[in-house]
């Protein structure tokens, strides 16, 4: 793991680098100018960045966002994925700063119920399968303002990771039952049921299946009526930006459907919401 270097943290601290309270705060770093990659990183306190600024002489900043730190995820070997997989292609409807808007089906058999919602990608990182972001639900009952959590998301792409969660409560049975509320999952079912679909080159599928899994709440506390226990199975049209979803929870409501379509807000600046973490 490469850590970068932030300039103009909020504070006193010299170069930026030291805020003298220490609280939290959001950073987009750039990395190095040969492969224009850009990491997400999470800076606990600024003095932690200090120690880490010996590595950080070939890296650049090029602007204030949201960030955090991705530490590499498992190796391949102990994933089930295939590093020889090829990465993904990228895709500028799945890229820093795209915003998605729609609805998640929450209802129950006693209720029916759905929460609008607005989403942020603040990170991505194909060469890791790593994808980071903002949810914002909005018209949430008990909430007197919208809730917005903070989320990190396995992309699949059969070189970090496979079709098979192996942790959050997931079967591979589970698995199974979620992808193949997609259509576009059909044509991949056979071989991912023979092996998580590791031997797969989806480099130039039209669609991109991840796995979100919110991580905390950002403006609320953790007692505002809401659970983050579970995770996101997730859909990703390459073709015109659409985002199918369901949310998987043992002890929710089963197959709760996230509908997401891009917007335009956001393309030509950083003009979003920021939140102070505590």
């Amino acid at each position: 793991m490469t850590y970068l270097l932030a300039t103009g943290w909020t504070g006193d601290g010299k170069d930026g680098l030291a805020s003298g309270d220490g609280r939290q705060q959001w950073w987009w770093l750039a990395a190095d100018d040969e492969t224009g990659d850009r990491r997400w990183v999470f800076i606990p306190s600024p003095f932690d960045l200090l120690r880490k600024r010996q590595y950080c002489q070939n890296l650049v900043v090029t602007a204030k966002m949201p960030v955090r730190m991705v530490e590499s995820p498992a190796p391949a070997s102990s994933s089930g994925a295939n590093p020889g997989q090829t990465s993904l292609q990228p895709c500028s409807l799945l890229s820093v700063g795209q915003t998605f808007s729609g609805t998640q089906n929450v209802s129950s058999p006693q209720k029916e119920e759905a929460w609008r919602v607005n989403v942020r990608i603040q990170g991505c990182d194909l060469n890791h399968g790593y994808v980071c972001g903002t949810m914002e639900a909005l018209n949430v009952p008990m909430a007197d303002t919208p809730v917005v959590t903070f989320w990190e998301g396995e992309i699949v792409d059969t070189k970090n990771y496979t079709f098979f969660t192996n942790k959050w409560k997931a079967t591979s049975e589970v698995d199974i039952d979620h992808w193949t509320k997609f259509p576009s999952f059909s044509p991949l079912l056979s071989q991912v049921e023979v092996d998580g679909g590791k031997s797969l080159d989806l480099s130039n599928y039209q669609y991109i299946f991840m796995r979100w899994k919110e991580q905390y709440f950002v403006n609320v506390g953790a007692d505002c009526g809401l659970t983050i226990a579970g995770f996101y199975y997730v859909c990703f049209s390459c073709v015109d930006g659409s985002i199918n979803g369901y949310y998987y929870d043992p002890n929710s409501s089963p197959f709760q459907k996230l509908e997401l379509k891009t917007t335009n807000e956001g393309r030509s600046g950083f003009s979003f919401s920021s939140y102070e973490l505590q």
